[in-house]
């Protein structure tokens, strides 16, 4: 019986992306041993989409008004990587994490199994 997800975010500043997840996204967390911070996440879902590409995966974080998000992160001091966009399944855009990668974030326009 599959009972959650957990994600890992590997890059070069472990300690920065924690603080941000910390800090500016306010996550509640545990503290899994010298400092080893696990954090607690919304409910989630999985899509599986075909790929022109090849196979990756992408994490993205949902809201429910990407633009008030936004405001919000960047008065925190998050820099977002790209202007919101208007995808097909919601508007989309993304968050850079300290060390270089980034986060998605959006908000679905999408029917969802969470009932949302």
């Amino acid at each position: 019986m599959i009972t959650g997800v957990h994600a890992i975010v590997f890059n070069s500043d472990a300690d920065g992306t924690r603080a941000l997840f910390r800090d500016a996204l306010g996550l509640p967390f545990v503290d899994a041993g010298g400092g080893w911070l696990i954090f607690a996440l919304p409910p989630a879902e999985i899509a599986a989409h075909p790929a022109d590409e090849a196979p990756h995966v992408k994490l993205y974080l949902m809201c429910n008004d990407v633009h008030e998000e936004a405001r919000r992160l960047k008065a925190k001091g998050v820099e977002l990587t790209r202007p919101i966009s208007d995808e097909s399944f919601g508007l989309v855009t993304a968050i850079a994490l300290p060390g270089g990668s980034e986060l998605g974030l959006y908000q679905p326009t999408h029917p969802s199994p969470l009932g949302e």
